[in-house]
């Protein structure tokens, strides 16, 4: 099966000082995952999952329903509106705010890789500059950017002639291995 062309899933500029670089981002990966329906035995009818309040068995309507955080013995209600507002707004830059030996980046830091490539032939020659250089200087820019209403660190590296884009997880998302239950036997 071949692959298709990918589109963009974010554009904007990579700006770091006085450069300001546009570019477009692509997945690098592709899912291999096999999804499937639930159908009903005997049938070719999809079965649906439906908004169930957990005390009453009653179905809830999609415009009843709020989100709420536990906090122990309550939850606190955010509204839609309110989510909107405490939520980052799109970013179009992805803002350097630092470079990086490449070494100096922890596997257990990356999480999800991208392409970028330039937003149009008239960067062309500006992202190969860009690409030469980190490649030959053997740096990762280290930026920032939001996408999908969600902050995210990233690293930014040159590999065979272009730029990938690597998600980063935030120093507190990392489990201290010490807190973690040893498995029981011989290891």
């Amino acid at each position: 099966m071949a692959n298709a062309m990918a589109r963009a899933v974010w554009g904007g500029a990579l700006t770091f000082g006085l450069v300001s670089l546009p570019i477009q981002m692509f997945t690098a990966t592709d899912s291999h995952t096999i999804h499937f329906h639930q159908l009903e035995r005997g049938t070719s009818d999809r079965v649906r999952n439906q908004r169930v309040n957990e005390r009453t068995g009653k179905e809830v309507p999609l415009d009843a329903i709020v989100k709420g955080y536990d906090v122990g013995d309550e939850y606190v209600l955010v509204e839609p509106d309110e989510l909107e507002d405490i939520a980052p707004g799109r970013s179009k830059v992805l803002e350097v705010v630092g470079f990086v030996a490449l070494d100096d980046v922890e596997p257990i830091f990356f999480d999800k890789t991208y392409y970028l490539g330039p937003k149009g032939k008239d960067y062309a020659k500006t992202y190969a500059l860009l690409t030469q250089a980190m490649q030959h200087q053997e740096k990762a820019a280290i930026a920032t950017f939001v996408m999908r209403s969600r902050e995210y660190l990233v690293a930014v590296k040159a590999e065979a002639g272009m730029l990938t884009l690597h998600t980063l997880h935030w120093a507190d998302e990392i489990r201290d291995p010490r807190n973690i239950e040893t498995i029981p036997g011989d290891v």
